[in-house]
């Protein structure tokens, strides 16, 4: 439904999982953050939002990740919406936590992608306990997120592409 979509399905198989293989299925690969991409992940929230409180470490990306089974392109996506954040609202960026930051993000990208309504469901209270915060908190973080950039979730398949290069890179 993507222009370019198995081009993009391809490169994301091939840079973003750790161990891929042409022959195994989705279900058996590794974590997306494995290695380097965790290693950028940390790196550039802590840059994008700087408060020291809740400051994101590797090991809570790592736990999140792997309790939320979180995508590679649920994780381009969020780099997209905080790409935006940095430009239309960097306010916003000053008074949340990169931990914050980093979990509502993926949430927000997770539910765009994911979110079917009937099947594939995307539920804060599961994300909260993912992330080790209630589920009041997560609407919370999510409503603020939202309002932040402005409802602007919709991407063009060309950001993620320059995404995926600059992780490539």
């Amino acid at each position: 439904f993507l222009p370019r979509h198995q081009q993009l399905s391809e490169r994301v198989r091939k840079r973003l999982y750790y161990g891929w293989d042409k022959d195994c299925s989705l279900d058996n690969l590794s974590s997306p953050v494995a290695g380097g991409l965790l290693n950028i992940a940390v790196e550039l929230l802590q840059k994008v939002a700087p408060s020291p409180i809740r400051r994101l470490q590797k090991k809570y990306v790592a736990h999140v990740s792997r309790e939320a089974c979180i995508s590679p392109c649920s994780m381009m996506l969020a780099l997209v919406y905080i790409e935006r954040l940095r430009h239309r609202n960097p306010e916003y960026l000053q008074q949340i936590s990169s931990s914050d930051l980093f979990l509502i993000s993926m949430m927000v990208a997770s539910k765009y992608l994911y979110d079917e309504g009937e099947e594939e469901e995307v539920f804060n209270d599961e994300w909260g306990a993912a992330g080790k915060v209630d589920v009041q908190t997560m609407n919370t973080l999510e409503m603020n997120f939202l309002s932040a950039i402005d409802w602007s979730l919709y991407t063009d398949p060309r950001e993620l592409f320059e995404v995926l290069s600059w992780l490539e890179g």
